[in-house]
């Protein structure tokens, strides 16, 4: 299986609550080959509204942060996101509904096989590095595990309401380009 077939199939997605309330299905965007991954928790008004993650004002700044590293959403890397609906509000996703959508990503992951995933965020950290991961102890820090390296940093939005965290946030994407030139073979 490809990535469009997959996101053809997550398109008609009624495993949760959340499939009833949304605009659209964001699955993902990036490069079918990327060797890095960013996970955040789900989408937001922007981008259910236009089905692609990461694209209101959070999604601007990291756009920023990829720009000084090198990454471009459209060429090499892929940005996804633990649940594929938002959930109302922009509230945190419900265990139930991150379970619902795991597969979905497991998938996704399967296909893209990456040498790095960047945990954008506390509720992507929490569910794909360590439960009791603290994103404000921990962040910039790469973890091995099964052969791919794992790192979070703040989540965007998070960057946004408290712009003091940005100097270090930054720290965590100059780590991560060094990373990239140690494991990845075609990332750049």
């Amino acid at each position: 299986m490809d990535l469009e077939t997959l996101r053809a199939q997550c398109l008609n997605c009624t495993r949760c609550e959340l499939c009833q309330t949304r605009t659209n299905v964001v699955f993902g965007q990036g490069a079918s080959d990327a060797e890095v991954l960013f996970v955040g928790e789900g989408p937001g008004q922007s981008e259910d509204e236009q089905g692609l993650p990461f694209v209101g004002r959070s999604g601007q700044l990291l756009d920023k942060y990829l720009f000084a590293i090198d990454l471009d959403r459209n060429r090499n890397c892929y940005i996804a996101n633990i649940v594929k609906c938002r959930p109302p509000k922009n509230r945190d996703p419900m265990p139930a509904e991150s379970e619902a959508c795991m597969p979905w990503l497991r998938e996704q992951f399967r296909i893209l096989r990456p040498k790095i995933v960047v945990c954008l965020g506390r509720i992507a950290a929490q569910r794909m590095i360590d439960k009791n991961f603290s994103v404000t102890r921990s962040h910039g820090q790469f973890i091995q595990k099964g052969g791919i390296y794992f790192m979070a940093t703040y989540h965007p939005a998070a960057l946004l309401r408290q712009p003091q965290n940005k100097p270090e946030a930054f720290g965590d994407f100059a780590a991560l380009r060094e990373k990239i030139l140690e494991v990845c073979t075609h990332t750049y």
